[in-house]
């Protein structure tokens, strides 16, 4: 299990950016979003202008939570998927694995099926990044130390610039 505290490096994140590149394009969606079960935007494509995406990832978490707290009263895991239908234009969003929630806004050039067969499919590419990172997290690998590379002088050399 991954912690929501995870760290996704430049490599999975470059990675889970394609795959919702790829989904905005075959799904026919307006605009993707990887958030966070704390909140933070992870990765975001498609049409993003004009969406407060920082409001957007905190609702999103919040939303999601809650949903999980109200399948926990009936007696389920989570539900994970959600489907919200607007006038014009509509949510989907999916939990993937323990950490991540993949959002997906679409309109009448899409469809609920379309949109839920096309997730389904890069699902599973999305589900083997968050293994990796968390394996790569596990292993303690020494790749993975944020501040290894950066030295006494590097620390000196910040601050003496600032003033």
């Amino acid at each position: 299990m991954v912690s929501s505290q995870m760290v996704i490096y430049e490599e999975e994140h470059t990675q889970l950016t394609q795959i919702c590149e790829g989904l905005v394009r075959d799904a026919l969606a307006k605009a993707i979003f990887i958030v966070d079960k704390d909140g933070q935007l992870v990765t975001a494509t498609g049409e993003t202008g004009g969406i407060d995406t920082t409001g957007l990832a905190s609702l999103v978490a919040g939303s999601t939570a809650a949903t999980g707290s109200l399948a926990q009263m009936i007696g389920e895991e989570e539900f994970p998927v959600h489907f919200h239908e607007g006038n014009s234009k509509h949510l989907h969003v999916s939990v993937i694995g323990d950490t991540l929630i993949l959002v997906v806004i679409f309109d009448e050039r899409s469809s609920f099926g379309l949109v839920q067969l096309r997730v389904k499919r890069a699902y599973k590419d999305m589900r083997q990044i968050i293994e990796n990172v968390a394996t790569k997290a596990a292993s303690g690998n020494a790749d993975l130390d944020l501040f290894g590379e950066i030295t006494d002088d590097d620390i000196d050399s910040l601050f003496n610039d600032a003033f």
